[in-house]
């Protein structure tokens, strides 16, 4: 089957900043919900999901890594844009919590600054966070110790990036459709077998590794295989929009789970393909930094005393710090370390409206 053409301005054209926004703010709120365990917030995390937007951060990645991966001119030109992409500001996230929070430890300067710190730093820095998701005397006092909690999923999809050149591989040698297929119902059948696992045992470890790779890896893929086969998808958009619809809406009663990571992969290319809302990627791409800023932030807020009584201005800050956050992050850090080629720095090139200049005529 054809793939859609690399410059079709579908591919150029879309709401995936918006939606990535929309996604990481999701999760801010629900973690400021959780965080705190303010009553008045209750309902956020009853209305709002932050594994379905994880989730749905997913399957977009699926989708763009893949079609980067595709324009890409050497293996090289992929993974140099990945690192621009994902990892000085991650950097400064890291550092400026390692370096920063020392004003909010309860240790004296020699005990903050031990082995500990030192394992947070190196842990961090290569995306193990579980290996140290606290620093020395941080944090002690809220329902939650972990200096940021969000970053877990940075590894899956460190993870992703490192799958996709075997994958696209694999997928120009042996039938596409099928080794598609197949990825996705094994990444399924571990999530199943673990979770399964949990429920028998009443430990919480196996859904923990579920989270992991393999087992979100049947989004990724949801993403990828919509990418190879957007053309199709295109030509019949109403009946899988209608029938994601159903799956996704009967899930609470009838679970589907076989079906339920296409089912949100249909619903979140609809939204970033299909219902232009306007080239919102022209300001930047803020939802990087709004994710991975949003913890830390919530954190230091509701340790500097924030209670009940003010349970919606605290909520109110949360947000609206993170969104400064990540403004300047965009601007201050991330910016900086885009290709030219990038179309976040190639938008902001205006070319001015003057008349053409008349050339002579050579004889």
């Amino acid at each position: 089957m054809d793939l859609l053409p690399l410059d079709h301005p579908r591919l150029k054209k879309n709401n995936f900043d918006l939606l990535r926004l929309l996604l990481a703010l999701t999760v801010c709120l629900v973690h400021a919900a959780e965080l705190s365990g303010f009553s008045a917030l209750a309902a956020l995390p009853e209305y709002l999901s932050s594994r379905i937007a994880v989730q749905a951060f997913f399957v977009v990645s699926g989708f763009l890594i893949v079609m980067s991966y595709e324009r890409s001119s050497s293996l090289s030109s992929y993974t140099s844009k990945r690192i621009r992409r994902i990892y000085p500001a991650y950097v400064t996230v890291i550092l400026l919590a390692a370096l920063g929070l020392v004003l909010v430890s309860r240790l004296p300067l020699t005990e903050y600054f031990s082995f500990t710190w030192v394992k947070y730093l190196l842990a961090n820095l290569t995306f193990l966070n579980f290996l140290q998701s606290t620093l020395p005397g941080v944090f002690e006092a809220n329902r939650m110790p972990a200096v940021n909690g969000a970053l877990w999923t940075l590894k899956v999809e460190v993870m992703f990036y490192v799958s996709v050149p075997v994958l696209v591989y694999c997928l120009r040698r042996v039938p596409r459709l099928p080794l598609l297929i197949l990825v996705y119902v094994l990444s399924i059948g571990y999530a199943q077998l673990l979770l399964g696992a949990s429920i028998r045992t009443e430990n919480p470890f196996y859904e923990q590794l579920a989270r992991q790779l393999p087992g979100q890896l049947c989004f990724f893929i949801a993403g990828a295989a919509l990418f190879y086969y957007l053309l199709f998808f295109e030509r019949h958009i109403r009946l899988w929009v209608t029938l994601a619809t159903v799956v996704l809406l009967t899930h609470h009663w009838t679970p589907l789970p076989w079906l339920q990571p296409a089912a949100l992969a249909v619903i979140v290319l609809f939204f970033g393909l299909f219902l232009y809302a306007g080239n919102f990627g022209k300001y930047g791409d803020f939802s990087y930094g709004v994710y991975i800023l949003h913890f830390p932030l919530i954190q230091f807020l509701l340790n500097a005393g924030w209670s009940e009584e003010h349970a919606w201005s605290f909520l109110g800050t949360a947000v609206c710090l993170t969104l400064l956050g990540a403004i300047l992050m965009w601007n201050l850090v991330e910016k900086r370390f885009l290709l030219r080629s990038s179309h976040y720095v190639s938008s902001e090139k205006v070319e001015p409206k003057t008349a053409p200049v008349k050339q002579p005529v050579q004889i």
